[in-house]
């Protein structure tokens, strides 16, 4: 079972990998700084609880 997902940070744009818990549902929502620049990001994850796959989307935290 993959826990990690990969999603660029809002900010500046780097690839950073995340780890994802997937027992907290299929659709979750949070705020994670970027491990390059310090930034908040504010991460969209989408779990297909049938295959496992994981979809994540960031965007600045306002």
């Amino acid at each position: 079972m993959k826990n990690t997902a990969e999603y660029s940070c809002a900010y500046c744009g780097e690839s950073i990998s995340t780890f994802v818990d997937v027992s907290a549902g299929s659709q979750q929502s949070y705020v994670e700084d970027c491990q390059v620049c310090c930034q908040p990001n504010v991460l969209y994850i989408q779990l297909d609880e049938e295959t496992l796959e994981i979809e994540i989307s960031s965007e600045p935290e306002s």
